[in-house]
């Protein structure tokens, strides 16, 4: 507050008594599996299917995970993670280039930005750079279409990346390296050891210089970065005709000048020369300074008054060209560069064929893939899609179940094969975890083939149009809606892996496997809403999983009571802050009971909290809540009533 020293108002703003709970999300997914592409090391957030495949590419023969992130999104999903599962023998494409040194040694390896064979479809193109052709140079990124054919030309395929003006100097913020690394999609590159050659910096004038120069005799020149000096040659050099007696005069005048800065070689200035090149028809001007350190490098400005640089062709503007000392490092100039799959011939030094590997994957495989996850707080449901195995449900489940928080749902499916209720009711009798942290779907699901390869219906696995659907109701009628009834429509979908009957349905509810079925005029719909447990407490889907979402935005809401005193005014506090969470998501319509009363209490005091919890560092907080429970049965009954009189 601040200290009063005058009449009149003064205004303080203080905190409110209620810290406000943030209601944790729902409905983020993580899908484990197989992909086309994209890193192995993490989990990588999606936010929609174009996303998808500029990541992890696209359909694949051997995994559904591309299949059920499609059917995710076309189902109402906004946003899931995806962790890319590759064999132990996948390995990454590359391709070795020489460097553009007169003795050309291996320059730089260009690989793919992760395994797979995808990395053999990959095209580079390597030319001069737009600002500085003599120094820097230009890679664009392409892909070919069709593996079995290279195009006549790169312009035959569009460009997916370009990366211009890049330099070969570890300290220029354009580095090859750092740019390509920390920017690019697609590729990664490595400057080599053996890539440490050097050479006399130079610059090459136009041709066809205009003689005699009259009174133009004067322009700037700087040496190894020694900084700009002006340079006038004598009075006698503008009556030649000759290219040679010019680049005379030019070396003798600039042998004479002194360096500038102290570190700077003399060298420079003592060593340089100029000669007179024929380049065809043409002759041209070589200015070479005395050095030949990667900071080795002849600049040419026109001078302010009687420049020469016009009639010379000599400075960026009328046509020359500087190459530096480090400008042989650069990589081969190259129009097409298979990288993986080049054939070995210059300037191509090596190659390693990217592969997606042939090595068997067990449930196990998937399951290490599990703890990638672990770090990531903002996702609660699981899926391998297609990975329909008792092993790989009781995997996942246990994973969930065993996170610290205990934050996520895991959503399990049959195999591929089971299209029988014998089949369903054998794979959840081999279930051995039966816990109430994920729910088994039967069965699979027919789309439209999304690759466009086939005419008729592929059977896919339905873990992707489940997890789309519980983001759907999530975010239409809230988590403690069951996801199934008339409204749990699963689009995309035009037929079943098995058609059931009520009576087929009847036979696998009670064992906790949930039926997706059809009805006419509705469609395909999640038709059952249970986990896999056991325990009549967590029976229902919505029940478990509103438990998680209050878990989380508790657990997220109240951090600021760590270390505050533990004492009434924090039990009050807290007794609020969640009470009032509480209420709200009350009045939404996510419990049971006509009064707040009825529908949860927190309770938080002398009586929770013991002297022995405080001094041990303790505050308990009990909240308790009356979950809604899905009406699974609806009983009509009818009856007759005789001798009424009509009204």
């Amino acid at each position: 507050m601040p200290t009063p020293s005058y009449p009149g108002v003064y205004v303080q703003e203080v905190a409110g008594g209620v810290r406000p709970l943030d209601t944790a999300s729902t409905s983020t997914a993580a899908f484990v599996g197989l992909s086309e592409m994209g890193p192995d090391t993490g989990a990588g957030l999606v936010t929609n299917w174009t996303d998808f495949q500029r990541v992890h590419g696209s359909f694949i023969a051997d995994s559904y995970l591309a299949h059920a992130v499609f059917q995710y999104f076309a189902n109402g999903g906004r946003q899931c993670y995806v962790v890319r599962v590759t064999r132990s023998d996948a390995a990454v494409a590359s391709v070795t280039v020489n460097n553009r040194a007169a003795v050309a040694a291996e320059g730089m390896t260009f690989s793919a930005k992760n395994k797979g064979d995808w990395g053999n479809s990959l095209l580079l193109q390597i030319d001069d750079a737009t600002l500085d052709p003599g120094n820097l140079f230009r890679l664009t990124v392409r892909r070919q279409t069709e593996a079995a054919a290279l195009p006549d030309s790169p312009q035959d395929l569009p460009a997916l990346e370009i990366f211009d003006n890049l330099s070969m100097d570890p300290a220029s913020p354009a580095y090859v390296v750092d740019v390509v690394g920390q920017t690019s999609g697609l590729i990664d590159a490595e400057v080599l050891s053996t890539n440490n050659g050097t050479q006399r910096g130079v610059h090459r004038g136009g041709p066809g210089p205009t003689l005699p120069l009259g009174t133009d005799l004067a322009f700037r020149i700087s040496l190894d970065g020694d900084g700009y000096q002006p340079v006038t040659l004598p009075t006698a050099t503008g009556t030649v005709t000759t290219l040679t007696d010019v680049a005379a005069a030019v070396q003798t005048a600039v042998r004479a000048l002194v360096k500038r800065k102290a570190s700077t070689d003399t060298a420079a200035f003592s060593g340089f020369s100029c000669t007179a090149e024929t380049v065809g028809s043409q002759s041209r001007l070589v200015l070479q300074s005395g050095t030949t350190a990667v900071t080795s490098s002849v600049r040419v400005q026109p001078a302010t008054a009687h420049d020469a640089t016009a009639l010379l062709r000599l400075g960026d503007a009328a046509g020359g060209r500087s190459e530096d000392g480090i400008a042989p490092r650069r990589p081969a100039a190259v129009q097409l560069l298979q990288v993986g799959d080049a054939g070995i011939a210059a300037p191509v030094t090596r190659t390693t064929r990217g592969s997606d590997g042939v090595a068997d994957l067990t449930e196990s495989s998937f399951a290490a893939a599990f703890p990638r996850l672990d770090h990531v707080t903002d996702f609660s449901l699981l899926a391998v899609p297609g990975e329909s195995s008792p092993a790989m449900a009781d995997l996942g489940m246990a994973y969930c179940a065993g996170r610290p928080l205990q934050d996520v749902f895991y959503i399990a499916e049959t195999g591929r094969t089971d299209d029988t209720v014998a089949d369903a009711t054998a794979f959840r009798s081999r279930l051995t975890t039966s816990n109430s942290y994920g729910a088994l779907y039967f069965p699979w699901v027919k789309s439209p083939d999304p690759t466009g390869r086939s005419a008729d219906p592929v059977l896919l696995p339905p873990a992707g149009c489940v997890a789309g659907l519980y983001a759907r109701i999530d975010a239409a009628r809230g988590v403690w809606k069951a996801p199934a009834g008339t409204e749990a429509v699963l689009n995309g979908v035009v037929g079943l892996g098995a058609e059931l009957s009520d009576v087929d349905h009847g036979n696998l509810n009670p064992r906790g496997i949930d039926v997706i079925r059809r009805f006419p005029g509705v469609g395909v719909v999640a038709f059952g809403a249970r986990t896999v447990t056991a325990d009549p407490q967590w029976r229902y889907v919505p029940v478990r999983r509103t438990a998680i979402m209050l878990r989380v935005s508790i657990y997220n809401g109240i951090q600021w009571a760590v270390f505050e005193p533990n004492d009434e005014p924090l039990w009050a506090q807290l007794r609020l802050s969640i009470g009032s969470f509480m209420t709200t998501l009350f009045r939404q319509g996510a419990f049971q009971g006509a009064t707040p009363a009825q529908a949860f209490f927190v309770k938080c005091d002398a009586e929770t909290t013991t002297q022995a919890d405080i001094d041990a560092g303790v505050v308990n907080v009990l909240v308790g809540f009356a979950p809604l429970k899905p009406a699974e049965f609806v009983v009509v009954k009818i009856s007759q009533q005789a001798g009424l009189a009509s009204g």
